[in-house]
């Protein structure tokens, strides 16, 4: 049997205004795990794929990405595919959390595997509450 692993929140967001009130927002909710953020989708990918120059990703962690569409260098509808793509990142769960309302646009990132799909501006407590279901069940599921 796997042994626990701690959830890692992965942020993706490349206003720092935004970044911010989501980080403060999951920390008053009572969100306790780590909280890593970076500002564009060229950077969690990197960091996710293990090809960036400082930080690699701990295999032995599970990880939460929370995933801005509009982002510079690589925009987050490009890194949703490839980290579905990714036969060693595919069971990463990924929360689209951006402006963008478009219906296509919505269906489209569920198509590629997103598992939640929530237009900003958001209730942070009810968002809060809705990762820490999500965690605890994904950490249940792997132990």
């Amino acid at each position: 049997m796997e042994s626990y692993k701690e959830m890692i929140i992965l942020i993706a967001e490349d206003d720092d205004g935004h970044a911010e009130l989501i980080k403060e927002g999951l920390e008053e909710s009572g969100v306790r795990n780590e909280i890593i953020r970076f500002s564009n989708g060229e950077e969690v990918w990197k960091y996710l794929s293990n090809t960036g120059d400082n930080v690699i990703r701990n295999k032995n962690k599970n990880y939460l990405l929370l995933l801005d569409i509009n982002m510079p260098k690589m925009n987050g509808i490009e890194v949703l595919k490839r980290i579905k793509a990714d036969e060693n990142l595919k069971e990463i769960p990924v929360v689209m959390l951006t402006t963008t309302d478009d219906p296509r646009e919505v269906e489209a990132c569920y198509r590629m595997g997103c598992n939640i799909y929530i237009t900003k501006p958001v209730d942070f407590i009810k968002f809060a509450e809705t990762l820490k279901r999500l965690s605890l069940f994904i950490q249940i599921v792997k132990v």
